[in-house]
């Protein structure tokens, strides 16, 4: 459950710390006073994309931070794969809203919005006008109805079933589009692929390697020109670098004899000799072997031409071409093998859907068996909830193979006795709408394991007895779950374990503050909830409310 909401520069709240109570907890005040915004907060903390407008004016950022008891789940495995500190039975979820983005943190590590999701679905559910909404699409009524029953890896399985189907289908699409390919286009694919493969490409770098082999043996004159100059340069018989060199070193080793400190820079003159003869015999060999093959050239240039061919026509280059030639050579393969295989991809898919079917058929038997329970159950808690003509009714009918089975799910209602069962979304009274929805939160909530069960005045519309009667139900309701709930009905608030009550104050600037409501207090503002004044009467109705 939630133990605590602690919110920062949040929209027009400062800071506020609000505990919560472990059964039925009540949020009340004047119609625009910011009752929704601790719903929104506890919402937004969970939210996979939230506004930066809820920062607080002039503020740099909003944080909403719920510590969380947790009794039902064991989420140790979880928290280990995310690198999250466990507590124990207490989790810290903290949401921080700034200009530049948003960051989530459970028990102070930084978290994606999937876990967020996953932590959603143990401990909260909210119901808002727009969940209404939801709940009242027929698109959502089967997931309803399967959440609420125990066929689940039944259909775990069938949705994996159906996806390896839908594969096999879309691989005989593929077949068939292959096989229908015309004989020209076949064999236009044959060539390009001999193309390829006859030109025998060596390496992805291949033509680069021959321009630079060709660059050589276009200037085979000019290099062999100036490395045999620089060779007689060193090693000529008159005047070369090599005899001056060699007198200097003799020098310097006459000198080493009188100085010792010589002995270093006459080494590196021997160094030099050597190193000076080394380069002279390798540019002697490189002219000498310097060829000018007028063959390899012609070689090369035909070479170049057919590589440059293939560039221009498969990809621009080496590695696109050998890419080209691998897919082609692919195509070509499914094309051969599909022509073959047809028969027997198509055996496995008429296998396939009929285990589809039989599985199908399995869950939809126990969806009827689940969807007249519930029916009977939500008609039940209608009559208590002062709707004793209505008429419930979730209707599964017959549909064609899809990934959740063969069955159309649709709840369909009749609160009056003369009308005939209708689509809930036709139900028109916004009284009937919230009864509605509270019989099937309630029905669904009590076998299920959420921990927090958050209602956005579901009391909209309704007054007098039906008033007494939501009241009876969230109380009994708030035995198995932590409730919150917003409502403007004093009956539904003299219910609560704990009674917040939300003030909008206007002075220099607005501000919303929460209190907590006991005692004299507490009648005051039921009193007022239930006259529109605090008087005498009120007052007194207030006392006995609180008394029953």
């Amino acid at each position: 459950m939630i133990k605590q909401l602690r919110i920062k520069d949040y929209i027009l709240i400062d800071e506020l710390t609000a505990n919560f109570h472990d059964g039925l907890n009540v949020i009340t005040g004047e119609t625009g006073a910011g009752k929704s915004i601790l719903i929104n907060a506890v919402d937004i903390a969970f939210a996979p994309r939230v506004s930066k407008d809820v920062i607080k004016h002039d503020k740099e950022k909003a944080v909403i931070e719920l510590v969380i008891e947790n009794t039902k789940h064991d989420l140790s495995h979880l928290f280990e794969e995310n690198g999250i500190d466990n507590f124990g039975s207490e989790i810290v979820l903290t949401k921080e809203i700034t200009q530049n983005g948003v960051r989530s943190r459970v028990n102070g590590t930084l978290v994606n919005q999937e876990f967020i999701k996953q932590l959603k679905n143990y401990f909260l559910d909210i119901h808002s006008q727009h969940q209404t909404y939801a709940f009242m699409q027929p698109k959502y009524h089967i997931t309803l109805l399967d959440n609420y029953t125990c066929y689940g890896d039944k259909l775990l399985e069938y949705k994996e079933k159906f996806k390896e189907y839908q594969n096999l289908l879309s691989q005989l699409e593929n077949l068939k589009t292959a096989s229908d390919m015309t004989e020209s286009q076949l064999e236009f694919l044959q060539f390009q692929i001999n193309e390829i493969d006859s030109a025998n490409i060596t390496s992805e770098t291949e033509d680069e390697d021959l321009n630079r082999e060709l660059e050589v043996l276009e200037n085979a004159e000019k290099l062999k020109e100036l490395t045999g100059s620089s060779y007689w340069a060193i090693n000529g018989d008159d005047g070369s670098i090599m005899e001056a060199l060699t007198k200097i070193k003799q020098n310097i080793s006459k000198a080493v004899s009188y100085d010792s400190s010589l002995e270093e820079l006459e080494q590196n003159l021997i160094d030099a000799i050597e190193n000076l003869r080394t380069a002279g015999s390798e540019l002697r060999d490189y002219s000498q072997n310097l060829d000018n093959d007028t063959q390899r050239l012609n070689d090369i240039q035909e070479r170049l031409y057919l590589l440059d061919k293939l560039k221009r026509k498969y990809g621009g280059t080496l590695q696109a071409v050998m890419e080209t030639f691998e897919n082609l050579s692919k195509e070509l393969n499914a094309i051969e093998f599909s022509t073959q295989n047809i028969d027997e991809l198509e055996a496995k898919i008429s296998h396939a859907k009929q285990d589809l079917e039989k599985r199908a058929s399995e869950i939809s038997e126990q969806r009827k068996n689940y969807a007249e329970v519930l029916s009977t159950l939500i008609q039940d808690k209608l009559a208590k909830l002062e709707l004793p003509k209505a008429r419930f009714e979730i209707s599964v009918q017959p549909k064609e193979l899809s990934s959740d089975g063969c069955d159309d799910v649709e709840f369909l209602i009749s609160t009056n006795i003369s009308e005939d069962l209708k689509p809930l979304a036709k139900v028109a009274s916004g009284g009937e709408i919230s009864r509605v929805m509270l019989a099937i939160k309630s029905i669904f909530a009590q076998s299920d394991d959420i921990n927090t069960v958050i209602f956005d005045e579901i009391d909209t519309g309704i007054s007098g007895k039906a008033s007494q009667s939501v009241a009876d139900e969230i109380v009994e309701l708030s035995k198995y779950h932590q409730i919150i709930l917003i409502t403007h009905q004093a009956i539904i608030a003299s219910k609560a374990d704990k009674h917040f009550y939300v003030r909008k104050s206007q002075t220099d600037e607005t501000k919303v503050e929460v209190y907590v409501l006991t005692g004299d207090n507490r009648i005051k503002a039921l009193a007022e909830l239930a006259g529109g004044e605090i008087n005498e009467q009120s007052v007194e109705f207030a006392k006995s409310l609180i008394m029953q």
